[in-house]
């Protein structure tokens, strides 16, 4: 099985960071944000547990970190329940090959997901031409082959539920990719969005390397359907979330994310859409 495992031919390390990267927030009792350079990680379940789930697998060459994190937090040897990916982009599957012949864990993504996570599809080139920010103009070097998972890969279930994870259910919210997912917990209004929107400015250089906090929409240079993607905005903003873990930028609660999503989804052409697509 391990010599199916391959990224695409472009896959590379990318020298992009952040102030925040290295830096984890326990967001939740069970949910601890780590930043991996420019990206967003995300573990699911209590310390020193066994019953845990990694949520997307950071950046290329990042797997050794984020080896390091899961047992800093869990203990040594430890190793999660599954890998969920929100989707297939070069940012959130960098470490994945590494880690699952670590680990031998399964990996579950959308089905409109599989075709770019065992080496049949592509994703579109990026757009540099979406924004005169620098992370923009840097976009056509970052990798955007598909990668193969061979067997590893597995279709998140029908029923809407995520594995290893009990009380959340999955939401299909397309537009960055077609099997871009959300993770949700009714009990509390958690949301685990993926690149569904984020919390910084991901095409501004200064604002990715300063992590300044503000709503936005998918990163412009990889969304390619943004119908789907408000559709997707307003679906999840109706489930009016109280906590929100994004896949770049600073975690959102209460009041100031009920304020930020209700400007995105009201004034989403003109914050997220870029002006060449208006």
């Amino acid at each position: 099985m391990e010599n199916k495992l391959n990224y695409g031919e472009d896959y590379k390390y990318i020298p992009a960071t952040s102030v925040r990267s290295g830096v984890g927030i326990e967001v939740l009792d069970d949910l601890y944000q780590y930043t991996v350079q420019i990206v967003n990680i995300v573990l699911y379940g209590r310390p020193r547990t066994q019953d845990f789930v990694l949520i997307d697998a950071g950046m290329p060459k990042s797997a050794e970190n984020i080896l390091e994190v899961v047992e800093k937090r869990f203990g040594s040897n430890s190793k999660p329940k599954a890998i969920i990916l929100t989707h297939g982009h070069f940012d959130h599957v960098g470490g994945i090959i590494e880690l699952i012949k670590h680990w031998n864990v399964p990996v579950y993504a959308h089905s409109l997901e599989l075709p770019y996570l065992t080496g049949k599809e592509h994703y579109p080139e990026p757009n540099p031409a979406v924004s005169a920010g620098l992370i923009a103009k840097m976009s056509p070097f970052f990798p955007h082959e598909a990668i193969n998972l061979g067997e590893n890969i597995n279709e998140m279930p029908a029923d809407g539920s995520v594995p290893y994870m009990p009380g959340f259910r999955w939401i299909h919210t397309p537009g960055h990719t077609p099997g871009h997912i959300s993770l949700f917990r009714e009990e509390d209004g958690t949301l685990i969005v993926g690149d569904a929107f984020v919390t910084v400015k991901q095409e501004s250089l200064y604002k990715v390397l300063t992590q300044q906090k503000e709503i936005s929409g998918p990163p412009q240079y990889f969304t390619t359907d943004w119908s789907a993607a408000k559709e997707s905005v307003v679906k999840l903003a109706a489930l009016k979330p109280q906590v929100v873990i994004t896949g770049h930028g600073l975690p959102m609660v209460g009041e100031e994310l009920t304020e930020a999503l209700h400007l995105l989804v009201n004034d989403f052409d003109r914050i997220a859409i870029p002006n060449k697509m208006n």
